[in-house]
């Protein structure tokens, strides 16, 4: 299955942001890829107020999204946020295409490095999986790649492959902490996982780079063993890749972690 991996860099302007979703989507179907991937915030970028574009354009956002899934026959997740509780939003995954339409909110807040999301974010509280073509999805945002209970979980319920769309901080040693986290979770869970990252703001002339959750780039895709077959580097750029389930189905047969663990709950 060929997947498109879409290292954007979102701005303020919604409607900017929903065009990047459907030109990269008509590019991505037309080189035979069944989904696409985009960041996390793809919707809005951080920086900007967040509340009253989840609160009034939500709805009108994800269901043009959805409309750009079903006219290409590409499903896509991307990320955008929704209403919450009370003043706060929820940081959401659409998940949409011909053959689903899911949601997943972002388990793990991001209160580290001196940010604090939960004073703006609802935290989800349930793992999401779906299906393409009898392959399985499992997904993730940003912050839930650093707890392995997640990948677990995904994989516990069918999945091969984990998604993890992010808007990665910058700041000392963060690419190479962006880079050792996902390798470790395909590791742990011994799934391909497809890491989409926003692109760095300093590779795009006249973007606006601020001290809020912006992007590094490193983009990759991570097959179940942990190499990286691809990463996409700092700037915007569309890739696609393909994922083999039988790779999957050889890697735990020789290293079988999930079946022999006996800390982890296999329910």
């Amino acid at each position: 299955m060929k997947i498109a991996l879409a290292q954007i860099l979102s701005t303020a302007d919604i409607q900017t942001n929903l065009e990047l979703v459907k030109s990269h989507s008509i590019d991505a179907a037309a080189q035979g890829a069944r989904l696409i991937v985009f960041p996390e915030a793809t919707m809005r970028s951080f920086g900007n107020e967040l509340q009253s574009v989840a609160q009034e354009h939500s709805v009108d956002w994800a269901n043009a999204v959805r409309s750009i899934a079903a006219e290409h026959n590409i499903t896509i997740v991307v990320g955008m946020f929704t209403p919450g509780e009370g003043e706060r939003v929820r940081n959401t995954l659409l998940i949409t295409g011909p053959c689903v339409d899911k949601s997943y909110d972002k388990i793990h807040l991001y209160d580290a490095y001196g940010y604090q999301e939960s004073v703006s974010v609802t935290p989800g509280d349930k793992t999401v999986t779906f299906a393409i073509d009898g392959v399985t999805f499992g997904v993730a945002t940003c912050y839930d790649v650093r707890f392995p209970e997640i990948f677990f979980a995904n994989a516990a319920n069918g999945a091969v492959v984990n998604i993890v769309c992010a808007s990665w901080a910058m700041g000392p040693g963060k690419v190479e902490q962006w880079q050792l986290a996902t390798r470790a979770r395909a590791m742990d869970s011994t799934t391909y996982v497809v890491a989409v990252d926003q692109a760095d703001p300093h590779t795009v002339s006249g973007a606006l780079v601020t001290n809020d959750p912006l992007g590094v780039g490193h983009s990759s895709f991570i097959a179940p063993n942990g190499t990286i077959l691809e990463d996409l580097g700092e700037a915007p750029v569309l890739r696609i890749v393909e994922v083999d389930p039988q790779e999957v189905e050889r890697v735990r047969a020789g290293l079988p972690v999930l079946a022999n663990a006996r800390l982890r709950s296999k329910s």
